[in-house]
């Protein structure tokens, strides 16, 4: 199983309203660039919009970032997309056998292990805004068109 690509679409979106900021930025327009359907693109950014990363204005073509760039975490995205609800990134088989050591224990175990894990995962998308992605994109860019 796999986080969600409506994560890496989320940073996709925002990363394209900063490069493209000078420009009309439809859904049309998005889901060209991530190829996909414009009917994901209004889903993702309705849930970025309610997150307050986004405005948008019923009738009226186009989206805008809400925030500067710099205040924008990938923890941002990652909770305002809905990846997996709060606690829940690994899952834990339920019922197991209670008759069985293994089983009777498993939860018990691994369950403070994954949520160490969850949690460094929070803490290094905390730390990595959006104006870095773009920084990034746009140098790789650059150094593409040498």
């Amino acid at each position: 199983m796999s986080i969600s690509t409506r994560f890496s679409v989320g940073i996709h979106i925002l990363s394209l309203l900063e490069v493209n900021k000078e420009g009309v930025n439809t859904s049309e327009f998005i889901a060209k660039s991530v190829n996909t359907n414009p009917a994901l693109i209004r889903k993702i950014t309705g849930m970025l919009r309610n997150a307050g990363l986004v405005n948008v204005r019923p009738g009226i073509a186009g989206a805008t970032l809400a925030k500067e760039l710099s205040d924008i975490t990938l923890l941002d995205v990652y909770q305002a997309v809905n990846v997996v609800q709060d606690k829940e990134l690994f899952g834990i088989h339920e019922q197991p056998n209670p008759a069985c050591t293994v089983g009777r224990n498993i939860q018990d175990t691994i369950g403070p292990i994954f949520s160490v894990a969850e949690l460094a995962l929070e803490k290094a998308l905390g730390v990595v805004t959006i104006e870095d992605v773009v920084k990034d994109i746009l140098e790789k860019e650059k150094f593409n068109n040498q």
